[in-house]
This record gives structure tokens, C-alpha cells and sequence, in this order.
């Protein structure tokens, strides 16, 4: 079975490298063109070309998927499935069209849940149990299309959105290889989304960053872990701005208003008050100008006067 590969971040490299490594045919990589990063902004390839260059399978990188170029290359290559993970484009319906046993997904959700974007950041800012990966069909909609197979996973109270990418990426690497084996099977399910319970997962941005102590101690945590290790939460305390990188629940009740500061403590970190007179415990973060650092760390060398 002839495959060509579609996609672009780490979550997409190691997909591709589980297909390599199981013996499967790929025979053309797609992936987004060269981007420039840092200040002297050098073009840098993505972690799927680095991987399928490595591999020595050929690179293409249209600038556009609707100029009948990559309509074309796709054609030449025959490929009889095509993979898309993280590829960061929609595809036409001209190139879906292409491979003759379709063109499938690897998702960072338990579809119809978080459609779009951040579908893992999303499942724990909202502070869910259960997340997972599902591999589908695509579709003219996004991320719409017929579910082939789902792996479940739980999260961890203080898992961080990045944490999570890690576990999920594998874990999809893993539901790719298991669902291209059932399709050259031809004993692939096939199951319809439930449309009416989909739910959508925007991307993030820095507005929302800071956090409102006006909320639950859990909702903050969630926050502050659903957003590390981008854009990471942040936080004016004793008048001066951090990023906020990990916190936890205390015991602690207090009749001060949510906000307030009440201990700074080398030992334990940085108590802030919370809705409802609770409060949690800063444990990591980060002054502006400095190194991201344990709390303790921080007022070892910068003690708050509280």
C-alpha cells in the first residue's frame, strides 16, 4: 500500500516514524514550507521534513493546496491512502478525492469533542477526566468526518497541556499504525460523527493569559496548566508581573479578598486567595527577565514582603 504523509509538528514526526519503523510505504511527504525563527531569522525545516529527509523520502512543500500544484504532485506520487497529522492545512476536496482507499486523520481528541485547533489545551483548561486520540476519515468539514477508532487516556490533576502532547502524540502514533493495518484489511469501522454533541477547540492566545482570582482554585489550576508552555498564564503579585508555570490546592480557607497574597514561604511557594476564601499554592514561575524557577527558588533570592 502506497502512503503519502501529511503534516508538520513534533505530534505529526512521530506518527511518520511510527509508519517507517512498522515497514510501511511512504512514499512522499508533504509539509509546511520553511519558516524563520529567532532573531536572525534563519529559515528552519519542520520536525517532519528533518524526519522524512533522514529517511531519505522526497519533501514536498506547496506554498498552497488550491493552485492545482499539489493536486498534481499528489497524482504523480499514486498513492493509494493519504495520512494527514498536524499538517496545519485544509485540503481540498479535489485532493481528497486522490487516493483510492481515502484520506484519514489523526485527531488529539475523543471526536466530537474539541474539533479544530488546540483539541488538547482545551481538554484541560476545561478540566476534563478523560481525553484520548481518534483517528477518522476526513472530511469537506473539519475534523467532521466518520471516527475509524478511539484510544482513551486519563489526566492527571497537575498534567500540563504539554505533558499531555507527549502522551498523546505517542498514543496517536500508536492508533495510526493500528488503523492503517484494518484499512488494508478492508475491515476498517466506520462510525458517524454525532454532529449535534461536537464541541470546538479554538486556538489560544495571549489575552488569555491572565488569571482571575476570582475563580475556583481548581479552575486555576486548570488555567495555569492548560496554558503552560504556551502562552502560560500569568500574574501581578506583590506588584510584580510573572508567568505562572504550576500551582496546587491547599487546605487554607481566609476571609481576604481573592488576589490577595498571604504568605510568601522559601519552603512552599506563594499562597494567593481565591473565590470563596480559598487559595492555592504558586509552585513555579517565572520574573519577567529571568529564568523560569521553583518558587522557592525565587524568594530565596527575592523575598516578598507580605
Amino acid at each position: 500500500m502506497r502512503i503519502v504523509f501529511m503534516g508538520t509538528p513534533d505530534f505529526a514526526a512521530a506518527s511518520l516514524k511510527s509508519l517507517l519503523d512498522n515497514g510501511f510505504d511512504v512514499v512522499g511527504v508533504f509539509t509546511q514550507p520553511d519558516k524563520p525563527k529567532n532573531r536572525g531569522m534563519k529559515l528552519f525545516a519542520s520536525p517532519v521534513k528533518e524526519l522524512a529527509a533522514a529517511a531519505g523520502i522526497p519533501v514536498y512543500q506547496p506554498e498552497k493546496m488550491r493552485d492545482g500544484t499539489a493536486l498534481e504532485i499528489l497524482k504523480s506520487l499514486k498513492p493509494d491512502l493519504v495520512v494527514v497529522v498536524a499538517y496545519g492545512r485544509i485540503l481540498p476536496d479535489d485532493i481528497l478525492a486522490v487516493p483510492p482507499l481515502g484520506t484519514i486523520n489523526i485527531h488529539g481528541s475523543l471526536l466530537p469533542q474539541y474539533r479544530g485547533a488546540a483539541p488538547i489545551q482545551w481538554s484541560v483548561l476545561n478540566g476534563d477526566k478523560i481525553t484520548g486520540v481518534s483517528s477518522m476519515y476526513l472530511a469537506a468539514e473539519m475534523d467532521a468526518g466518520d471516527v475509524i477508532f478511539t484510544s482513551e487516556t486519563e489526566i492527571g490533576e497537575y498534567e500540563t497541556s504539554g505533558e499531555l502532547f507527549e502522551r498523546l502524540k505517542d498514543m496517536g502514533a500508536q492508533l495510526l499504525c493500528k488503523t492503517v493495518r484494518a484499512i488494508a484489511a478492508g475491515d476498517a469501522p466506520r462510525t458517524p460523527q454525532e454532529h449535534e454533541k461536537a464541541t470546538m477547540a479554538p486556538p489560544l492566545s495571549k489575552d488569555m493569559s491572565p488569571i482571575d482570582w476570582n475563580k475556583a482554585p481548581r479552575e486555576i489550576v486548570k488555567h495555569i496548566c492548560g496554558l503552560n508552555p504556551w502562552p502560560v498564564a500569568t500574574a501581578e503579585l506583590c506588584g510584580v508581573a510573572f508567568k505562572i508555570y504550576a500551582a496546587e490546592y491547599t487546605d487554607t480557607k481566609t476571609s481576604k479578598p481573592a488576589g490577595t497574597v498571604l504568605s510568601a514561604d522559601p519552603k512552599r511557594g506563594i499562597e494567593v486567595s481565591c473565590k470563596n476564601g480559598e487559595t492555592l499554592l504558586i509552585t513555579r514561575l517565572q520574573a519577567a527577565g529571568g529564568k523560569q524557577m521553583s518558587a522557592g527558588d525565587y524568594l530565596r533570592g527575592h523575598p516578598m514582603n507580605v
